[in-house]
């Protein structure tokens, strides 16, 4: 399979993302998804083929289902213009025009169970992301309820965690409560639709923007480089479950010897292959025929 590391059009504004090309056509944007990948801040040297196929894949199946795809224009390069149209072969499957926003720069993460930071923070200090949870829970709990937990939006580095108050304080009260309300409705539509096929979603980040008083939800949505999988028929309680995600290349890259501060390692076949494989597996389980 051929993959898709990075595009180039000349004469058009171009702003690359970890894993994104996008570029700005004024009121709209052509959001390309390609085949790289990112773990600890960096992106690998080499990409895993096909991959960015299965996020816009899934992306819009998610837009569809839940109807929040209000920000998508259209998903063929051909009405897309030149010079998208004229490299339609490259980009079918992968590209979405979307209408251009002012990026409200949080990440709105939903959790409904304990894992990654939360759990960390939860060793710590009996919260995450400010909310105080009972005692006694463990790795991989399922909480009472879920909580949202948002995060600032780095353009490099870490996000940063910061409590629901934080972000009313920063964005309005009006807006941060919808922000949060939103994120957790959407969040319970699409866990019940994963619990139907097998699969749990653990937690979820979404992005939001603005265009004049409208809100919209941005971005990709519920994919497994944004979402936490974990497979329904092996869960269990303290430990950490395999995930639909790079966490099985993130766990490789740990037995490497690598620093995080130089350029990272290439990724074996055999590593390639195995996160491919977990990716289409949350597809296949997700988006079905």
């Amino acid at each position: 399979m051929d993959a898709l590391l990075q595009t180039d059009f000349p004469g058009l504004i171009c702003r690359r993302g970890k894993v994104r090309d996008l570029y700005d056509l004024g009121d709209r944007m052509v959001m390309i998804a390609t085949d790289r990948i990112s773990a600890f801040d960096w992106v690998m040297p080499n990409p895993i083929p096909g991959k960015g196929k299965i996020l816009t894949q899934m992306s819009i199946f998610w837009f569809k289902l839940l109807g929040i795809g209000e920000q998508l224009l259209s998903v063929n390069p051909m009405e897309m213009g030149e010079p998208f149209a004229s490299n339609a072969s490259t980009l079918d499957g992968r590209t979405l025009l979307v209408k251009k926003t002012k990026v409200i720069p949080f990440e709105c993460v939903v959790r409904g169970y304990l894992a990654g930071s939360g759990w960390k923070e939860y060793c710590e200090t009996g919260t995450v992301g400010g909310v105080t949870l009972q005692k006694g829970l463990v790795q991989a709990s399922k909480l009472e309820e879920p909580i949202f937990t948002p995060a600032t939006k780095a353009e490099t580095g870490h996000d940063v965690n910061i409590s629901h108050e934080d972000m009313r304080d920063a964005l309005g009260a009006k807006l941060g409560d919808y922000l949060r309300e939103k994120s957790l409705e959407i969040y319970s539509r699409a866990a019940k639709h994963a619990l139907g096929k097998g699969l749990i979603l653990a937690d979820t980040k979404f992005e939001f923007g603005t265009i004049g008083d409208k809100i919209l939800l941005i971005d990709e949505v519920l994919t497994p480089d944004s979402s936490r999988y974990w497979d329904l028929a092996v869960y269990q309680t303290g430990v950490s479950p395999d995930s639909f995600d790079k966490q099985f290349m993130r766990d490789w890259l740990e037995t490497t010897g690598w620093d995080k501060q130089s350029p990272p390692p290439a990724l074996p076949n055999e590593i390639v292959e195995k996160t491919l494989f977990r990716y289409r597996k949350a597809r296949d389980l997700i988006v079905g025929n």
